[in-house]
């Protein structure tokens, strides 16, 4: 029989990459952690990690059972929460994780109006960008992981059940003295020439969108500068470093010495999801967390609409 504690530890190791690490990572003794190993590949009846000067390496049995490793893991906190949930012990807890722009915009009114309602329950907020929420929603850290789809940017739902939140339309943003900054719409086109700034170098769903976007009018951007912070951007393109397409979500609070404009026709649209594990258990806390989460997507949705038309 496979001991859980010591799958754990596996784990630790194989996403750290050495002993210390994990052992850090776990509060344990470097030696703790070499004593866990040893004692599971006794269980296992094979050696799952090769040690060297140069760090460790799963072999191909390690490797499998991490992978078991993750799913085991992920039903005992489900089956946790669940006994939590009947036995009443605690009115429930609901794990969130979330990327920056919806961290800073939507979750305070959810989580607000959420524990207004329901005062009991424990809830916990984590920054993450797209790969890692989604990896610590199916590793059983998270609850609910909040997830950007586009039409240029899918994600894969295997195992997942996406929740529809808010569509979050992206616009132009420009130096404040820019030759298309008098108009109120521009076509998408008139920027091919432009210097632009995008989000992180890789994985990140909104610089795919932006290129594809962009691909999509004829042309291929001219990427100058990345930063995943969106209020940095604004300064980079009011200093006239280039322009960019920025989502609404990440358009809170706008510097006095850019513009922002509409694009014309279609303009690109995130469409802002909540993740949660198609097999998973889903307590009546996280199923009121979704319900908190759709109605706070309503509200920005009807807000917007607002503005719109006060426009």
């Amino acid at each position: 029989m496979l001991d859980v504690k010591r799958l754990r530890v596996l784990r630790e190791v194989a996403a750290k990459g050495s002993f210390s690490a994990a052992a850090e990572s776990l509060a344990y003794t470097q030696s703790a952690v070499s004593q866990q190993i040893a004692a599971l590949e006794r269980e296992a009846g094979s050696r799952l990690v090769d040690r060297s000067a140069r760090g460790v390496r799963l072999t191909d049995a390690g490797h499998a059972l991490v992978r078991h490793a993750d799913v085991i893991l992920a039903r005992l906190s489900d089956a946790e929460a669940e006994l939590e949930a009947i036995a009443g012990l605690r009115g429930g807890r609901v794990r969130l994780v979330s990327f920056a722009s919806a961290g800073a915009t939507m979750m305070p009114r959810a989580i607000a109006l959420f524990r207004e309602r329901h005062p009991a329950v424990e809830l916990t907020l984590e920054p993450a960008e797209q790969d890692e929420a989604l990896a610590k929603l199916r590793a059983g850290e998270a609850d609910v992981a909040l997830t950007i789809d586009a039409e240029f940017c899918s994600i894969e739902d295997d195992g997942l059940d996406l929740r529809h939140l808010i569509d979050d339309p992206m616009y132009a943003v420009l130096p404040r003295d820019h030759p298309l900054a008098a108009k109120p719409r521009i076509r998408l086109e008139e920027l091919r020439d432009e210097a632009w700034l995008g989000g992180s170098q890789t994985g990140c769903p909104d610089t795919m969108i932006l290129v594809r976007a962009c691909n999509a009018a004829g042309f291929e951007p001219r990427i100058a500068f990345h930063s995943d912070d969106y209020l940095a951007i604004q300064g980079f393109v009011a200093a006239g470093v280039g322009v960019s397409l920025i989502p609404d979500l990440a358009l809170l609070a706008v510097r006095d010495d850019v513009v922002i404009r509409a694009l014309k026709s279609s303009p690109p649209v995130r469409r802002i999801q909540a993740a949660t594990l198609r097999d998973g258990y889903k307590s009546p806390a996280i199923e009121a967390m979704l319900d908190t989460l759709a109605e706070v997507g309503r509200e920005f949705e009807g807000q917007r609409q607002e503005l719109a038309l006060a426009s």
